[in-house]
């Protein structure tokens, strides 16, 4: 065999390998927990299947509900999970809206890792959105608008450090997720809540200069105002879509 054979032949080794990659991508979120099966490229293999998120008395509810839920899925090779708050690799540093108290500190990667017998990481949900969403070109932002609100920036498809945006003082003495987050959104009723939107929007404009920004979450689909060429709404499956980027790698 000829090196430029054997060469092909590695190649096509590696590219069949790609394609029976089967990576676990799971969604922690405030109401519910999501997930799927990918493939190396980021498409669902599987239908996405939810449960409601539990009340989390200690992070080992948190680790038997995601055990339970993907128990319909099948077999996998990685795992990805985008959990809301500040995470640090694979253990939760914040968790706003299911218990900071409950959750600081808890290893989830590790723990998932022991409970599945499968490699885990763990990242901030609105970057794994963010993941599923961007073309990887320029400076572009994902805001996320459901229990809280969630953000994440890229470079050139890169993703920058996390910043909690969410907690930043935004208007009135509040912060960005006390005025556009899902309580806000019940109790300013939804012309007002799209205003505190259009207002975020145009304080994250100055703050990035971003090329686009994709708007995702529970919530996204009820933005009635009118958005600018560069923002556009996406699908919340990229909230499990991008996971596959964590192994892309691989």
């Amino acid at each position: 065999m000829t090196t430029g054979q054997q060469a092909t032949e590695e190649r096509l080794v590696q590219s069949e390998a790609a394609d029976s990659t089967r990576i676990l991508a799971i969604d922690v979120g405030g109401s519910g927990l999501k997930a799927a099966l990918l493939d190396a490229d980021g498409n669902m293999i599987t239908e996405r299947v939810r449960i409601e998120t539990p009340e989390l008395s200690r992070p080992e509810v948190l680790v038997d509900a995601l055990a339970g839920l993907i128990e319909p899925l099948g077999i996998f090779d990685y795992v990805s999970v985008g959990f809301p708050g500040v995470v640090r690799k694979g253990k939760i540093i914040t968790a706003p809206n299911l218990g900071t108290d409950v959750l600081q500190g808890f290893d989830l990667a590790s723990a998932l890792q022991e409970r599945l017998g499968k490699p885990v990481r763990v990242i901030n949900d609105a970057d794994m959105q963010g993941y599923g969403a961007i073309e990887g070109k320029g400076v572009e932002m994902v805001i996320t608008l459901g229990t809280g609100f969630g953000s994440a920036l890229f470079m050139d498809g890169e993703l920058a450090p996390h910043l909690e945006i969410a907690h930043l003082p935004f208007r009135k003495g509040k912060t960005y997720e006390q005025r556009t987050g899902d309580k806000a959104r019940r109790k300013l009723g939804k012309k007002d809540w799209n205003r505190e939107v259009r207002k975020a929007i145009a304080a994250l404009r100055v703050l990035t200069h971003f090329d686009r920004l994709y708007i995702g979450g529970g919530n996204a689909d009820k933005l009635k105002i009118k958005l600018d060429p560069d923002v556009q709404i996406v699908s919340n499956e990229n909230g499990v879509r991008g996971g596959a980027k964590l192994w892309r790698e691989r």
